[in-house]
């Protein structure tokens, strides 16, 4: 039977997380390994100043109390599998809010997937776009996310990994029923567009705190529609390949030359 591992950066009580143990459930025995707390926006993250304790809430189901994705990942390899056991595929997610463009240096979800194919591991990470900040996923559903989910790893585990080392799929879902989905389409990342939202309060006792906002989906148009957003805004699901060397090949000849 094959095994596979999945992890989130929502939290072990996400209903997103529920929705993908089962959808997998039917490909293999699933090992779950979650954070205690929710972990969006934590990147590829490490826990070093404090020690990590599973607590198994049910067989094969664990929080890591406190830990990261990345945490989740790389404590599971070493803790709950033996060496010549070990996970056939790491699957991360179901996310609650998109991670496309550059917004995946800053994913959680996406980090457990990076943390992985570094371990040797195949990993796929999956998030559920909405609309807008206010959507209520409970009228939405997991419906689309949960059989793409089961379409991209039945192929993975059938046929083996279509990627190279220190490469992981990327999986984005559009916000909309299985029935209006246009199919699947093979991306690049876009050209994300930032801004700056954080908020000034002040608490009881006059002292001043801030609280960081989340950005519209705003990004650089992309003219022959291959990147991320685009298959989103086409109510399609995006699976973009993401590579882990960052080197920018285009710019060494020409830092050679300003050296």
């Amino acid at each position: 039977m094959k095994r596979i591992l999945v992890t989130n950066d929502d939290g072990f009580e996400s209903e997103g997380l529920h929705a993908l143990v089962e959808a997998l459930r039917p490909l293999g025995h699933v090992t779950v390994v979650a954070p205690t707390l929710e972990k969006s926006a934590c990147g590829h993250s490490l826990t070093l100043t404090r020690p990590l304790r599973f607590v198994e809430l049910d067989d094969d189901f664990f929080k890591l109390d406190d830990g990261t994705p990345t945490d989740c990942v790389y404590l599971s390899k070493y803790a709950l599998f033996d060496e010549e056991r070990q996970p056939d595929l790491v699957v991360s997610g179901i996310n609650k809010g998109a991670n496309m463009g550059e917004d995946i240096t800053y994913s959680g979800t996406a980090s457990a997937a990076m943390e992985a194919v570094l371990q040797g591991i195949p990993g796929v990470a999956i998030s559920q776009v909405c609309r807008s900040r206010c959507q209520n996923l409970d009228e939405l559903g997991f419906e689309l996310a949960k059989e793409a989910a089961y379409t991209i790893c039945k192929k993975i585990l059938e046929e083996g990994f279509p990627l190279g080392e220190r490469r992981f799929l990327n999986v984005n879902v559009p916000p909309v029923p299985p029935k209006a989905c246009k199919g699947y389409k093979i991306t690049k990342a876009g050209f994300r567009l930032y801004g700056n939202d954080a908020q000034l309060h002040r608490n009881p006792r006059g002292e001043e705190y801030w609280w960081l906002g989340l950005h519209p989906l705003e990004w650089v148009p992309d003219r022959k529609r291959l990147c991320d957003f685009e298959a989103i805004k086409d109510d399609c699901v995006s699976i973009t390949p993401i590579q882990l060397d960052l080197t920018s090949y285009d710019d060494l000849e020409r830092l050679k030359g300003w050296l």
